[in-house]
């Protein structure tokens, strides 16, 4: 496994996501989440109240403490991670990839596989190695969801929060715990729009987005609330103005929050996210494309690899409030992994083949966590049974997945909503 940082987990972890944006239904993501759970770094599953109705969230996590368990998982089950290990070209001899090359302290090396499966989010291999892709909505930065980047902040009442959040209207989607020790995991708010527009109105100061989601992990409060339409994150230049922009928000809304909503009156930024948070940029082109339909509809497929709960959260490129809503399991084709034109690799994660609708469910943790998962089951079947992934049996993937306990069909999903 090569890490281009020194943790794993990605924007769950170092981005301080922390919370999969729907149900972990099955398999080794709920294996994983329930290892949190036996050990304190996370909580327990909600429902959470959203424009239309419920929909059930597996609880944020401890992101320090989910960063020590995959490193362990993976450590105890023989995989040889590089961290602080960048993949800079796949190497590829006719149109099969043969493995890719790295650089670390340690300068270029060349590492071999048998099969290789990009989850770099941004399709960088695949496209390297020659896949077709789509970027966005149909090409342009502002076709894509923005990008956004999370802070936390301490010394918040959540008592005081809470008890507050249940007597506003200005907080229309809300999971809001009965007790004082489901206050840890368990509080979720979003909204503040009117409160927020009026107190940049009083004040002045501009910021990107109508609302602000709150929530906690090991009682520590987690803010998302900053947002950079149009950013072309493959320019470096755009890349660090984005980053520069973000720390401009996140003093604004970290000063909206003390001084409008009761219970962060002595709070301050207490850290924030080493790395951008990027919702959207290129979409492979696979043997399948996962389209909006498909995802709302829940089409049946064959070769489907997972069912997943994930809500529907649509950050509008063009800067308009989120669409964050609950709706019923879909089905994610096993070809929606496989890059056309190239033999040996798999796609997981945001860079799946999905259009820009069915993007907004597929990107969401569970999905991603879901993908990488069947990748990995499909190269091992692929490589033990000497075929390529390609022409891997399906059935013997499906097989594995279901012993994994991963349901792979809408229908075998319950109680999401």
């Amino acid at each position: 496994m090569i890490e281009r940082f020194g943790s794993l987990g990605g924007n769950l972890t170092l981005g301080l996501n922390t919370k999969p944006s729907g149900a972990l239904v099955g398999g080794l993501p709920l294996e994983i989440w329930n290892l949190a759970r036996a050990s304190g770094g996370a909580g327990e599953d909600y429902m959470a109240v959203v424009k239309t109705g419920g929909v059930k969230i597996a609880s944020p996590c401890d992101p320090e403490m989910m960063k020590m368990i995959l490193t362990r998982l993976c450590a105890e089950s023989g995989v040889q991670i590089l961290f602080e290990t960048v993949v800079s070209a796949p190497v590829v001899e006719g149109d099969t990839v043969k493995g890719v090359i790295v650089e670390s302290k340690t300068g270029r090396q060349f590492i071999a596989g048998k099969v290789v499966i990009d989850c770099s989010a941004d399709a960088d291999i695949a496209t390297r190695a020659g896949a077709p892709f789509v970027m966005g909505g149909g090409g342009e930065a502002k076709t894509m969801q923005p990008v956004s980047m999370y802070f936390t902040m301490d010394r918040v009442d959540l008592v005081r929060l809470s008890e507050w959040a249940k007597t506003t209207d200005d907080v229309p989607a809300r999971a809001i715990p009965k007790t004082v020790e489901g206050l840890d995991y368990g509080l979720w708010l979003t909204g503040f729009n009117k409160s927020l527009r009026a107190w940049q109105e009083k004040t002045g100061v501009k910021l990107q987005r109508d609302n602000i989601t709150l929530k906690t992990a090991d009682g520590r409060m987690y803010v998302n609330g900053t947002r950079v339409t149009n950013v072309d994150v493959f320019d470096p230049v755009q890349f660090t103005n984005a980053v520069l922009e973000c720390y401009r928000q996140i003093e604004g809304v970290a000063r909206y929050l003390r001084e409008t909503i009761p219970g962060f009156e002595k709070a301050r930024i207490e850290a924030i996210a080493p790395v951008l948070g990027v919702r959207e940029t290129r979409h492979v082109v696979g043997e399948y494309t996962l389209s909006g339909e498909d995802s709302i509809e829940g089409t049946h497929f064959e070769d489907s690899i997972a069912a997943d709960a994930s809500a529907l959260d649509i950050h509008d490129p063009k800067g308009a409030d989120v669409d964050f809503q609950g709706l019923r399991p879909y089905e994610i084709p096993y070809r929606a992994l496989l890059p056309l034109g190239v033999e040996q690799l798999l796609v997981a994660g945001r860079c799946i083949s999905a259009d820009h609708a069915a993007h907004a469910r597929s990107r969401n943790m569970p999905a991603c966590m879901a993908t990488g998962q069947a990748a990995g089951v499909a190269a091992a079947v692929a490589i033990d049974t000497g075929v390529s992934v390609r022409k891997v049996s399906v059935a013997t993937v499906q097989q594995k997945l279901r012993a994994l306990g991963m349901p792979l069909h809408g229908d075998e999903v319950k109680g999401t909503m």
